[in-house]
């Protein structure tokens, strides 16, 4: 990667804690480990485990608490807020604030701060269930939009225009609309013309991004969600950029969302300790984009670009390609599937750990590959390998076609759920005396009990206090056939499900 010119490396944060290190400092504070020295010397434990021994170390030398040079993150006025202040004017926010816990720490506190008890969000029904977590915690209710339904992928969108005005104009009282954007599988739209409906009518738009921290920054890539006008923006910059696991930010712009019930908001989700490490991969993150630009993408895009062209020539394999111009796919994800049938997305998924390649998830249909900023030429020879290995073997094992599988999780309606759910607030849940279990198969038209979550991505299939339809238990059994594994549920198996008992 070159240089870019008009930037030098300054990462405020990093460069603190990396010039603390290198003064030998005493510890006779918290953390325990002592930057590391309490660790057992490598002779102490297996050959193997050395090297994962001193790798660890290194992180925890960068391990400090709040002391005088590395600032607070809950109140931050010295490296923190310089380096949050750098995020922001880098990924084109008003404000940014750093995440430790993930873009689930961000979506909790952006619904937090925008919605309190009984007022309403409208929400993509398609969403995380940090989403559904968030309406608990601030005792909301929302009205969910269904997603559209790509045709030729079968893979959801976010919901119509059309859909969101209509929504808009019969729950008026609502505070915002939440959208997850782009989805898991890396389909997004442009949200330019929905931020533009939003905000005439006087609401907020707050987007879950998790998937598009590298959106807007190089032209091969879709616009993010703050270019197009969102207010508040939660990305996973450890997904797809360079922070490590559960380093986020949330972005804010304009002046419809309170900055200081964020910050209120973020105190309480956020732990009073925060990992520094984290911390400081963010601002290393910030600081790689300022200094190399487009090239910090290259060799990830040329990967990516060498895989799209190399299963374009498969007869066994395809990847899914939208029919619809409107919607824009991320240039590094890739959804495959075996187009013979023999396969589902979880058995292709286990047969590729076999040759030691983990995809980011799978579904009924699809095994989902994401090709990060940092892949090479040779890891898409591997996977290539890989996938030749595993056509030669079902050839072999003479695996006949089966009934095609679909990703669809909800039925394509074009109109807004009927009634507005009440989520129970943490310690208030429905299950007890009020709930009973019965057969899945029975349980048409029951208000549920407890969430069914495929895991990943972690989208509620039916959350607690939903009503279930015919076509929910449908696809829960699909799922659950094809070797999903489903959170929230007691009944692993999917055999009962905990419903609001009749009065």
């Amino acid at each position: 990667m070159q240089p870019h010119s008009q930037k030098r490396w300054h990462a405020p944060l990093f460069d603190t804690l990396s010039a603390l290190r290198a003064s030998g400092p005493a510890s006779y504070h918290v953390p325990g480990h002592k930057y590391g020295t309490s660790l057992p010397d490598a002779n102490e434990i297996p050959t193997e485990a050395a090297r994962a021994l001193k790798a660890l170390r290194g992180v925890m030398e960068l391990d400090v608490t709040e002391l005088t040079p590395t600032d607070d993150l809950h109140a931050p006025s010295g490296v923190i807020e310089e380096a949050q202040r750098l995020a922001a004017a880098t990924f084109g926010a008003e404000r940014t604030y750093f995440l430790v816990g993930g873009s689930t720490a961000g979506n909790l506190a952006m619904l937090l701060a925008v919605c309190g008890p009984e007022e309403l969000v409208l929400v993509q029904r398609n969403a995380h269930k940090s989403v559904l977590n968030g309406l608990r915690l601030a005792g909301a209710r929302a009205v969910f939009l269904m997603p559209e339904t790509e045709e030729r992928t079968e893979l959801h969108l976010i919901p119509s225009l059309e859909q969101v005005e209509l929504a808009l104009q019969r729950y008026p009282e609502s505070k915002a609309v939440l959208f997850t954007n782009p989805s898991y599988y890396g389909l997004s739209a442009s949200l330019r013309p929905y931020a533009d409906l939003i905000h005439r009518h006087g609401k907020m738009l707050l987007v879950d991004e998790a998937h598009g921290a590298h959106y807007g920054l190089h032209p091969a890539f879709p616009s993010s969600a703050l270019q197009d006008g969102a207010d508040a923006v939660v990305q996973s910059t450890h997904k797809t950029l360079t922070a490590l696991t559960m380093g986020a930010m949330l972005h804010v712009q304009g002046d419809r969302i309170d900055r200081d019930a964020v910050l209120e908001a973020l105190r309480m989700i956020q732990s009073s300790s925060p990992s520094y490490p984290i911390m400081a991969s963010l601002d290393i993150t910030r600081a790689m984009i300022d200094v190399h630009r487009n090239g910090m993408f290259e060799r990830g895009l040329a990967a990516a670009e060498a895989f799209r062209a190399w299963i374009g020539k498969q007869r066994r394999y395809e990847m899914a390609a939208p029919r619809r111009d409107t919607v824009r796919v991320d240039p590094l994800r890739m959804s495959i599937f075996d187009r013979t049938g023999a396969l589902t997305g979880f058995e292709l998924q286990r047969r590729l750990e076999a040759y030691g390649c983990y995809a980011e998830m799978a579904d009924s249909r699809y095994v989902v590959l994401l090709f990060g900023i940092g892949a090479s030429l040779s890891d898409v020879e591997r996977l290539q390998q890989a996938l030749n290995e595993i056509a030669a073997e079902t050839e072999q094992e003479g695996l006949m076609p089966r009934m095609h599988s679909s990703s669809r999780m909800f039925a394509n309606k074009r109109h807004t759920t009927a009634e507005p759910v009440t989520f129970a607030r943490p310690g208030t849940s429905r299950r007890g005396s009020d709930t009973e279990r019965i057969a899945l198969d029975d349980a048409k038209g029951r208000i549920s009990s407890e969430a069914v979550i495929p895991y990943p991505p972690g989208i509620p299939l039916i959350y607690e206090g939903e009503r279930i339809t015919a076509e929910t238990i449908a696809v829960i059994k699909q799922l659950v056939a094809d070797g999903a594994r489903c959170q929230g549920a007691e009944d692993p198996a999917m055999r009962t499900i905990a419903v609001a008992a009749k009065r």
